[in-house]
């Protein structure tokens, strides 16, 4: 039995969630002699248009039960949908059993994800895990050679154009369509429900589903494609400028990480995920200036952030600078102007969103997943190893420099003072040329560390890095600890009047 390609929309099913939207569409099928069944809600919705509906009560000859968890869930509704009009059994057997054709499904589910976000209790967030809904949603898509499959209410402005331009039909391609994008949601629903049970049972699944996704102008490279899944507004405001490239939002995403551990007014510039400058102070641009003086050669075309709003005074001297993003949780309207006056200048307002906990990314033919690095030392987790005690100041240089350590690439060696990033050694094979590197950095942009302060991201397997330091006039040292040869480094330090803690934890990042 052959059929057409096209089909005629003669009947439609809509039980949705959501009415926004829905009246034109509703009051469109009508237009077109299109039959209309429905249910609880959308029903009530529908007559109140004053269009005729008909209830799938009369299809089914049984009432909603159980406080509406059952609705739809019958031989008569889904026989209507899944019968297969080019198949003679299917024919016969609709016709033996009385069963009406559904050609059109509009669907939309509970909304469970929003529910659990909202902090509801579970007796809520249960009753939103849609039954009938899903069901309705894959038994349309499964068979989307003869019914078209609406399941989400992003996609009523495409029906309605559909409606108007095709007058009532529909071809294979956008049933074919419109199936893919049912799949999407339902696996997305069946994932995020899955999610929320598994918090508790951490079962050994791997499950992740992001609905937006974003193209980008290119990947980390101008040949490689790049996208960005997710909702980029949630999280920020943008202000000003240009898109956020692929490599902008590996910068964002270690800047934001980096802010997030200071308490303090901080200002923050970054480069290729590193911190070249970071500073504390009494007011932000005091802060911004310290941490620009760190590195103005690595700030030009960097990433700034802080995690105080920038005021007019801070605005004159960034707008100074070339920068590719600025981030803030506010912008006073003196400093806007001056910053919008680069109109590629990418200006973002920082939302408060609560963030995963987990990381991953994929590796070889699978993904590694891990517990994201949120652990930040204070002075009760230091242990004291030295003869020397740290003062006051050094301590809070320490506990400083180990917040940057701990967000900068390994092998890494952070030299800090004053609450000032005087210079780092980043992504090094060894931890003696980590050190180097930031000690000549220090020194070509006139830093004394005589009275600085070093830290590391892993313990020092060897007592060079002691030495070494103390040579360059570092006075104190924080460190994980852990190394066979600890007492080496011990014994430097108390040779030579350094200070040292242990802190007992690594900061690794790779």
């Amino acid at each position: 039995m052959n059929q057409p390609t096209t089909k005629k929309i003669s009947s439609a099913l809509i039980s949705v969630y959501h009415k926004d939207n829905l009246e034109p569409i509703i009051k469109k099928l009508n237009s077109l002699g299109v039959k209309l069944y429905s249910t609880g809600g959308t029903l009530k919705f529908i007559e109140s248009l004053a269009i005729e509906v008909t209830a799938v009560e009369s299809l089914t000859s049984y009432p909603e039960i159980f406080g509406g968890r059952v609705k739809t869930l019958h031989p008569a509704i889904f026989g209507g949908i899944l019968n297969r009009r080019n198949n003679e059994s299917d024919v016969i057997e609709k016709s033996t059993h009385n069963i009406a054709d559904i050609d059109l499904v509009i669907v939309d589910l509970y909304p469970f994800e929003s529910t659990v976000a909202s902090g509801a209790s579970e007796e809520d967030i249960i009753e939103k895990i849609d039954i009938g809904g899903i069901s309705l949603i894959r038994a349309a898509a499964k068979n989307f050679n003869d019914v078209l499959i609406i399941s989400n209410r992003n996609d009523y402005t495409f029906l309605l154009e559909l409606l108007e331009t095709k007058n009532g039909f529909s071809d294979l391609n956008d049933r074919r369509l419109l199936a893919a994008k049912a799949f999407a949601n339902s696996s997305h629903y069946d994932t995020v429900i899955f999610n929320y049970f598994n918090e508790q049972h951490k079962l050994p699944y791997f499950k992740q589903s992001i609905n937006q996704l974003n193209a980008l102008r290119y990947g980390e490279n101008p040949h490689q494609k790049g996208f960005f899944c997710g909702n980029l507004d949630e999280m920020f405001t943008k202000l000003n400028g240009k898109e956020l490239s692929y490599n902008n939002l590996l910068d964002v995403d270690a800047a934001v990480s980096l802010i997030a551990d200071f308490d303090l007014p901080t200002f923050a510039i970054l480069k290729h995920n590193n911190a070249c400058g970071i500073a504390s102070a009494n007011t932000i641009v005091q802060a911004y200036n310290l941490a620009l003086a760190a590195d103005p050669v690595s700030a030009f075309g960097g990433i700034l952030i802080t995690n105080r709003e920038i005021d007019e005074a801070a605005a004159i001297e960034i707008n100074k600078l070339f920068c590719e993003v600025v981030i803030a949780p506010s912008f006073s309207e003196k400093s806007m102007e001056l910053l919008k006056s680069k109109p590629n200048r990418i200006l973002l307002k920082q939302n408060k969103v609560a963030l995963s906990q987990t990381s991953f990314r994929t590796l070889l033919n699978g993904v590694i997943m891990q517990d994201k690095d949120l652990l930040t030392e204070t002075e009760k987790n230091l242990t004291f190893v030295t003869n020397v005690q740290p003062t006051a100041q050094e301590i809070s240089d320490l506990l400083f420099a180990n917040k940057i350590v701990k967000h900068t690439k390994s092998n890494t060696i952070v030299l800090a003072k004053n609450g000032q990033l005087l210079a780092s050694g980043t992504g090094q094979t060894s931890r003696v040329d980590a050190l180097k590197q930031a000690i000549a950095k220090a020194t070509s942009f006139n830093f004394d560390l005589k009275g600085a302060v070093m830290a590391s991201d892993a313990f020092f397997p060897f007592p060079d890095c002691v030495e070494i330091a103390d040579k360059a006039g570092i006075t104190a040292v924080i460190q994980p600890g852990g190394s066979i040869k600890d007492k080496e480094s011990i014994n430097y330090c108390n040779a030579h009047n350094m200070a040292m803690m242990f802190t007992g934890i690594r900061h690794f990042k790779h």
